[in-house]
């Protein structure tokens, strides 16, 4: 790993909603690469501040996809349907689900059982 030690000030908060927020002021003349990310971050009663990046995401790659509907196979070894609809259509839902969840089994059916 490689660490890059900087002098500055941090001011540490709370916004109106609740919310917390640091932001640090470096007080040197370097030059790093900037980077955006999703992090925990522990703030110490005595103002010590620890930050690690989670990591990044994986995203599962579709074996196929319908209008409101995918399937896909994790990294796990696990198969994925997931189905979404606008709350608008809630009317549609049940025939919507019933028959994407029937179209996927069949495509999968064709996909998995290939002579």
């Amino acid at each position: 790993m490689k660490q890059l030690t900087l002098d500055g000030l941090m001011t540490i908060g709370v916004m109106e909603d609740g919310r917390h927020s640091a932001d640090f002021q470096c007080c040197e003349d370097v030059e790093m690469e900037k980077f955006i990310g999703r992090f925990k971050v522990q703030a110490m009663h005595d103002g010590n501040l620890y930050m690690e990046e989670y990591p990044k995401r994986i995203r599962n790659h579709p074996l196929f996809r319908q209008d409101n509907s995918s399937l896909s196979l994790g990294r796990n070894g696990m198969y994925y349907f997931v189905f979404w609809l606008p709350e608008a259509e809630v009317r549609a839902l049940p025939e919507k689900l019933v028959r994407q969840a029937n179209e996927a089994a069949a495509k999968a059916s064709g996909l998995f059982y290939k002579k």
